[in-house]
């Protein structure tokens, strides 16, 4: 059954959903029932990286050996890469009113989200310059490559130079040196699980739907 995997998305996000919802959750100190935004804002972030990824890998693909598809799939993979991202900062920033008092505390982690999803929106903005379908890209699969490298110092290595107040950057122990339980642990899985998969999913019909329309297009 080659759909396996879709039915697999629809039972975790379900599952995610219902449990991250109603199911118990440790009382901990300023979080409170806040925590059950682990399940939401957390695996977006994991889902961003991954989708980008692959965005990447197709963009490498591409400038090994050129194909409409390959760029499509990058093109389309980036842009539900930062959907996700925006989903992250958004749920981020809600979870941040409620445990640091304000939406936006110019925290170093905030900061550099905001700056990552800046530079994805210049690949979007980089790309839609081009007239040209090989040059657009050509140009853009280069960027996407330089973006992705300059993602990851920002989310993973520059907050852990400075103070920070997100768990596991700047001195403050991650989620898993003291509140992540098992009780957490059973619904997180699952959601970063879920979650990404339902992204793989929407770059699947997005670049399935649009190398049709080019094709179409070509032999119209």
């Amino acid at each position: 059954m080659k759909n396996w995997w879709k039915i697999l998305t629809v039972l975790l996000l379900v599952f995610t959903v219902a449990a991250g919802m109603l199911s118990d959750v440790p009382r901990l100190a300023i979080l409170n029932e806040t925590i059950r935004n682990l399940y939401f804002h957390v695996p977006m972030w994991f889902g961003m990286i991954l989708i980008l990824l692959i965005s990447v890998v197709y963009s490498i693909k591409y400038l090994r050996k050129p194909s409409i598809e390959s760029d499509i799939i990058a093109h389309e993979a980036a842009r539900v890469g930062i959907l996700f991202g925006v989903l992250g900062i958004v749920t981020g920033m809600e979870w941040a009113k409620f445990t640091w008092g304000e939406y936006w505390s110019n925290d170093p982690k905030q900061n550099a989200s905001a700056i990552g999803l800046l530079i994805y929106f210049a690949y979007l903005v980089l790309r839609s310059s081009f007239a040209e379908q090989q040059q657009r890209a050509r140009i853009s699969a280069v960027y996407n490559i330089f973006a992705f490298a300059a993602l990851i110092p920002l989310l993973f290595i520059l907050p852990r130079l400075t103070d920070s107040l997100h768990p596991g950057n700047g001195g403050n122990p991650g989620f898993n040196a003291y509140d992540m339980d098992s009780s957490l642990r059973l619904v997180f899985y699952p959601a970063v699980l879920g979650w990404t998969l339902l992204g793989i999913w929407i770059v699947n019909i997005k670049s399935r739907l649009e190398i049709l329309r080019q094709r179409l297009y070509e032999n119209a």
